[in-house]
């Protein structure tokens, strides 16, 4: 106990510091009308104007249009990988291929195959570790779009797309990233180019062991709340999370970003207090999953180790709950332990926290506009119970902003459910879940739920490289990913375009503790609302049995 207090301490007090000089570092980088000399040879060669302000629809064009080409040129790349350098025999199927190109694209880094056989050093070095970048940097820009729709006054624009996604990988993801491999490969995770080689176990057998440029990708990888393990075990391997202190630095990384986003937000809309408020409902919400997980693992099992199944002796059960309860309220998906060995309360709040739409603390960009989101639902349904006209930082929630935000909110949810449902009815999905009744709909509610919030982990009773699996879950990434971006970048456009009325006495305010509060009863009730039924025929039902 005293080692997971001292250890939760030292992560809140680093984080608490990164809150305040990441966020304002983001706010003037997003902010600035200066462009560096590596950017300026970007745009030449890009032929983009960085002095140019785009609409909303014209921002979501060229966020679309990228995604176009990094799906077509990756999965390319991975189904070509056995006549490429760096290649020793891996290899995958097309719809494995294109729902590995898909995944990484949308942020999700679902993997239907092992790390180390599916993926060749070249593929994992050029095609994953490049979207990792790029990826984080787009929920970033969509971001940073939204928040200048609040702040902009009468105009049409929400900013360069193209400029944001370049500042961001330049002068944000680049270098972080870099000092945090460098703290890894100090720490003991590998980087090298050695191929696979072939030693004896103390048991008389044979073992593969990989080698690959596992810290530079582990850094983007947590980073930017990407997640995808370069060996199969991910986070749990020795190469990639060797010891307690590693483990740690992996968890502050995950939610080094999204935590310091909600001062970026406060700072451009030119009210500290927003973003003291969005903060709080997101560490109400990471607070409450961690002290859940935690005490429910404890108690799992009898004996002095409690519930350590599944779980790293390295790190122990505080060690594997505050990792999971991050991963999976970031929209990260790496894991240091098996979600599926978790006990059916432990699991299920990790699957709550993806449910509730990756916003406690969510993912690099996604957690902040999707905690925008709810604040502009908290404050049209507020506004309705007190006969006021809801607005949100002197703009009008009028039609057009809550049918954005509403579609928004409920993308996710329909295909969480629709894609499970029709999983269980067609029979080549349906067998590839290892178990039946109560946590066999777990498992393959968890996988939708996964996919469509781009989390990207899985219960390990799932064998999901198989054709139908594939595809159903591409598809949920893709939509899970792009439709809520484009509606999110209209709710920008459409609050940009408003005059920002003075705030009265009438103004409900959207700055205190209560309105957190709020922000947290409404996540809640949106959440129990659309998936009480499953849960209660998925996770509840089996801690009941």
């Amino acid at each position: 106990m005293p080692g997971a207090v001292l250890t939760l301490a030292t992560l809140v007090l680093a984080l608490a510091v990164a809150h305040l000089s990441l966020g304002g570092y983001l706010a003037r980088v997003l902010t600035s009308d200066r462009h560096l000399a590596v950017e300026r040879a970007v745009y030449r060669l890009s032929g983009v104007n960085p002095q140019s302000q785009q609409r909303w629809s014209t921002y979501a064009i060229a966020c679309l249009a990228l995604a176009v080409v990094s799906i077509a040129l990756l999965t390319a790349l991975v189904l070509l990988q056995g006549r490429l350098p760096l290649s020793s025999g891996e290899s995958q199927s097309r719809t494995g291929a294109l729902n590995t190109a898909v995944s990484f694209v949308t942020n999700t880094n679902w993997q239907s195959y092992g790390g180390e056989t599916g993926a060749s050093r070249l593929v994992q070095t050029l095609g994953l570790t490049i979207q990792n970048f790029v990826s984080a940097a787009v929920g970033i820009a969509v971001c940073a779009a939204l928040i200048r729709g609040v702040a902009r006054d009468g105009s049409g624009t929400v900013g360069n797309f193209w400029v944001d996604l370049t500042r961001v990988v330049v002068r944000v993801l680049l270098p972080v990233a870099a000092v945090g491999a460098v703290l890894l490969l100090a720490g003991g995770v590998i980087q090298n180019l050695d191929a696979p080689t072939t030693v004896g176990t103390l048991g008389g057998g044979q073992q593969q062991i990989n080698g690959g440029l596992v810290a530079s990708q582990e850094a983007i990888k947590l980073l930017g709340t990407n997640g995808g393990g370069y060996f199969n075990a991910n986070s749990a391997h020795p190469f990639e999370n060797p010891n307690a202190v590693t483990n740690l630095l992996e968890i502050f990384l995950i939610l080094l970003i999204p935590f310091a986003l909600p001062r970026t937000y406060g700072l451009m809309v030119g009210d500290r207090r927003q973003g003291w408020a969005v903060l709080g409902f997101m560490v109400t919400l990471w607070a409450a999953a961690l002290t859940i997980t935690t005490i429910a693992e404890s108690r799992a099992a009898t004996g002095p180790l409690g519930g350590m199944e599944g779980k790293e002796v390295r790190f122990g059960i505080f060690g594997s709950a505050l990792f999971a309860s991050s991963t999976t309220g970031t929209s990260t998906g790496a894991v240091n332990s098996m979600h599926e060995s978790y006990s059916p309360i432990g699991g299920g709040t990790l699957l709550l926290n993806m449910l509730l739409g990756e916003v406690s603390p969510g993912g690099v960009g996604s957690g902040m506009y999707g905690a925008f989101l709810l604040a502009t639902l908290t404050v049209f349904l507020a506004g309705l119970m007190v006969g006021r006209t809801p607005e949100l930082l002197g703009k009008r929630i009028g039609r057009r902003e809550i049918t954005c935000t509403s579609l928004a909110l409920i993308t996710a949810p329909a295909l969480v459910l629709l894609g499970t449902g029709l999983a269980l009815v067609v029979p080549a999905s349906r067998a590839a879940v290892a178990d039946d009744g109560a946590h066999g709909l777990t498992t393959m509610l968890y996988a939708f739920a996964s996919a469509a919030n781009n989390n990207g982990s899985a219960y390990a009773g799932l064998s999901a490289d198989q054709p139908v699996l594939n595809l159903a879950l591409a598809t949920c990434m893709l939509l899970g990913r792009y439709l809520p971006v484009v509606l999110v970048l209209a709710l920008a456009g459409s609050l940009a375009a408003q005059r920002r009325s003075p705030v009265t006495a009438s103004s409900m305010p959207t700055h205190t503790p209560l309105f957190s509060g709020l922000m947290v009863g409404v996540a809640l009730l949106v959440a129990g609302l659309t998936f009480l039924p499953a849960l209660a025929l998925g996770p509840l039902a089996e801690a009941l049995s």
